[in-house]
Order: structure tokens, then sequence, then C-alpha cells
């Protein structure tokens, strides 16, 4: 049985669909949670009281300080779990709106960096492990999603490159690539399209569903496990690893 007790974790944008999966799935495995996300997402989160929360923006100018400060006085940082991000409105590589391109690019990937190097040191002292989230559009694409695929492949090019960095540190580095997972944030793009004209949302779910190899979609839970694996000793040799995470998506 995997087991996290006695470790501490940190789970960035984990108040609320697959980062609340992987935090709940932590704490059942023994884990100390510390979840960080922005404070109205928290304000709605009715968090265990045992989980220490993070209200933190971490586009904003004082985040890395913010973060440092919270993690010295932490006793021990085990593994992380960089999960915030945003997924942003369908558009054409013709269309695109570059302010919001900045937007999602400071969540998906400067985000996830600062994350990254504020955990490292911490992670280095108790031979951790950090898990970041991709997605399967880290190494496909998808008409209409040119901003989140570019930010997804930021993301696997940092999870690549911090490996090399702090492998010599004895931290490992992976991460999820999730395919369509039915959250709640799924359920609303899939709604907004059929109130523009698209499917069904019914039928739009069927479809995806249909696309895979086991006949459903992935759930919550089956990228929870995925992640509890990756942070797990039982991954200790396992590092600059992607593990998609998608029902056999074809």
């Amino acid at each position: 049985m995997t087991t996290l007790g006695g470790k501490t974790c940190l789970i960035t944008g984990g108040a609320q669909g697959l980062g609340r999966a992987i935090a709940d799935r932590f704490a059942a495995s023994g884990a100390r949670i510390l979840v960080l996300d922005l404070p109205d997402a928290l304000a709605k989160a009715d968090l265990p009281k045992a989980w220490h929360p993070i209200p933190l923006d971490l586009t904003g100018p004082e985040a890395k300080a913010h973060l440092d400060a919270v993690l010295a006085a932490q006793d021990g940082l085990d593994i992380l779990v960089a999960n915030a991000g945003v997924v942003p409105p369908w558009r054409n590589v013709t269309d695109l709106d570059l302010t919001e391109w900045d937007r999602v690019f400071a969540i998906n990937v400067r985000g996830m960096a600062l994350s990254l190097g504020a955990a490292a040191p911490h992670l280095a002292k108790t031979q951790g492990a950090a898990v970041l989230m991709a997605s399967i559009n880290a190494y496909r694409a998808v008409a209409g999603q040119a901003l989140y695929s570019a930010s997804k492949h930021a993301v696997l090019g940092l999870m690549r490159a911090a490996a090399q960095d702090l492998g010599p540190l004895g931290v490992r580095v992976n991460a999820l690539a999730p395919g369509p997972i039915m959250t709640e944030a799924l359920q609303a793009r899939i709604a907004a399209r059929a109130t523009d004209g698209g499917p069904d949302p019914d039928v739009a779910a069927a479809d995806l569903a249909g696309e895979t190899a086991l006949g459903r979609l992935a759930r919550p839970q089956d990228v929870a496990e995925a992640a509890l694996y990756l942070a797990s000793d039982q991954a200790a040799g396992i590092t600059g690893v992607c593990l998609p995470v998608e029902a056999g998506l074809a």
C-alpha cells in the first residue's frame, strides 16, 4: 500500500478540481497537506481543518517572496504538486488575444516555475519529489487550442530541464498528462459550447468517451492515483517522465 505518512505536501491549485482530488488522496495516504490557491477559491473550498491553506495569486508581484516565507516556516517539504493552471477559451491561431496569451502563460508556466523554484531547496533537504501538471496538449495539439497547447508544451520542457537540474540534489521531477477529465470545469466548457451551437452536453461527453480504449473518460481519482505513485517512494527510480492519464485516448 502506497503511503505518504509523515510527509508534507504542497499542492497548488488544490482548492478544487484535480488539485482537490489529489489533495484528498494524499491526505488519505497520511500526508500533511498545504493547499495554495486564490483567496476566493480557498474561501469556498471548505478544506479539512488539518490542512494548511495558503491564499496566494502566483502571478502577483510578491508571490515568490510570500511563498518563500511560507515554506521557510514549515518543518520541511517532501512533495510539490504544481497543479495551478487555467484553460483559456478556444481560439484559432489567426485570432489570438495577446493579453489573454500573457495571462495564461503567467499562470500555467511562470507560476509553475515559481512554485518549483521556491520548493526546490526544501525538496533537496528531504530528497523529495515534484509532480507538474501537464496535459495531453503537452505533446499533441488540437485546432483552436494554440495558447493552451503552447503553455502545456512549455510545462513539459520545464519538467525535463528541472529533472536534470535537480536530479544531482536527489529531487525527482515528473509530470502528469491528463486527457479530458469530467471535472466541473470541463462540464462548464461543454455546456458553453452547446450554448454557442455545439453538440448537446450528453452527446459531447459520450463522443469524448468513445474515443478512448477503455470506453470512458479518465476520472479525477485516476489522476490522483497517478500523482500519488509519482510522488511516492514506489517511483524512486523515475524522473523526467510525463505520464499520460487518458484512458487510452486514440
